[in-house]
């Protein structure tokens, strides 16, 4: 469905409910940060918890990692191009 300009696709915005729950997180955000690094320095935990813990405070703290996007799965970049075919109304595209 196309939009006419000047028209939202998202009239409403972002749904109220959404930035409540925001809210109700980052209230808690230092104590979350506590648990992750007592988490990440136990000796007790798990290994995988531990890495867990060291990522989610990373991401929070400086961001997510970019994730580099490549096209043909080489690390190449991503071919890119246009094909604009002209075509006279009532004149099929082959018939010149």
């Amino acid at each position: 469905m196309a939009f006419q300009p000047g028209q939202s696709g998202n009239p409403g915005g972002r749904p109220k409910a959404s930035a409540r729950v925001r809210d109700a997180a980052r209230e808690h955000t230092e104590r979350a940060i506590e648990v992750l690094v007592s988490i990440m320095t136990s000796e007790d935990a798990a290994t995988a918890a531990r890495v867990a813990a060291a990522s989610a405070i990373l991401d929070r703290g400086y961001g997510k990692p970019t994730q580099p996007i490549d096209g043909d799965g080489e690390g190449g970049a991503i071919p890119t191009g246009m094909t604009v075919t002209f075509i006279r109304p009532g004149h099929a595209p082959d018939e010149g």
